[in-house]
């Protein structure tokens, strides 16, 4: 949608050091320790902020023994971690590039695309594209899409759901993954015949953590089949975690099917075959709005390509 000059005038007054000076205040949180840290009177930072209020045409912070951001106060929060979050990172890359270093991409992924997705599109794509490094960062969706806002990140790879659709952002789904139950090799349930809800709850479990999107389905799940009850003794979004006390132990593990192929590949792991686990829901990459250039949609095009293949 179109916007007339008068709708983003203030943006237009806004400056670097206004938005730098904001992100001190809030650390700050009092007049007094933000002009120490902006080596500025107190008068002058409050004068500064009454002037950022002006150009805003908010009120941004509420003041008493520590400050506290109004709603407006958090919207200009997070527009100046983007905004010089950005510029931090093509700060960084003009020196790169200035020094002959090579392009990066940073991905951030939820455990489901580091299983076989993320890494074979890198091989992949570096088979053709050599000069482009990568750092691939693991974590829970919630706080990749956090980081991706605030520019920290180029794409991640995550679950689809609603937060997938906020106004900044764009997406596109790769492929639609479930949820697996999994044990040791040596696990005496390896070698059931046959394997019941009932049979798992008299071992200890280890869960993805609680504020995942995978724990609510699961615990959704356990609910249905008479496991209300069963607490995990490890919470954990580590595959490594995971693999590493599974294995050799008499443990039942929860992870992405993905992840779940990946390990029993490796004969690291034994895929339970439990009727109704569950859907883990779509699983797809998330990109800034307006932020895809042709290295990313290069690299986007061979997510496609491994999604399609798996």
């Amino acid at each position: 949608m179109d916007q007339s000059p008068d709708t983003v005038a203030w943006a237009r007054r806004l400056r670097m050091r206004h938005l730098e000076s904001f992100l001190v205040l809030n650390e700050a949180g009092t007049l007094t320790l933000a002009a120490e840290r902006l080596h500025m009177t107190q008068s002058a930072v409050s004068h500064w902020l009454s002037e950022m209020e002006d150009l805003v045409g908010a009120k941004l912070v509420l003041r008493g023994k520590r400050m506290t951001l109004t709603a407006a106060g958090e919207a200009v929060r997070k527009l100046a971690l983007r905004v010089l979050g950005e510029v931090s990172r093509t700060s960084d890359e003009l020196v790169s590039l200035a020094k002959g270093d090579v392009a990066r991409l940073h991905i951030g992924s939820v455990t489901a695309g580091v299983a076989h997705l993320i890494p074979r599109a890198i091989v992949a794509f570096q088979a053709r594209h050599a000069d482009v490094a990568f750092q691939v960062t693991e974590g829970t969706f919630n706080v990749l899409l956090s980081r991706l806002e605030e520019r920290e990140y180029d794409l991640i790879v995550g679950s689809i759901d609603a937060r997938a659709y906020g106004p900044h952002l764009e997406h596109e789904v790769l492929f639609a993954d479930d949820i697996a139950i999994v044990v040791s090799p040596d696990h005496p349930l390896s070698r059931a015949a046959a394997v019941s809800w009932a049979d798992l709850y008299q071992y200890a479990w280890v869960m993805p953590p609680r504020e995942t999107l995978m724990r609510v389905r699961l615990d959704t799940t356990l609910l249905e089949r008479g496991g209300a009850g069963i607490k995990p003794s490890i919470e954990t979004g580590s595959v490594v975690v995971l693999e590493s006390v599974v294995r050799g132990s008499t443990y039942i593990g929860v992870c992405s099917a993905a992840i779940a192929r990946h390990l029993a590949s490796l004969g690291l792991v034994t895929v339970l075959p439990i009727a109704d686990v569950g859907s883990f829901g779509p699983v797809g990459a998330v990109w800034r709005r307006g932020g895809q250039n042709e290295t990313m949609a290069n690299f986007l095009a061979l997510l496609r390509a491994e999604a399609s293949a798996r």
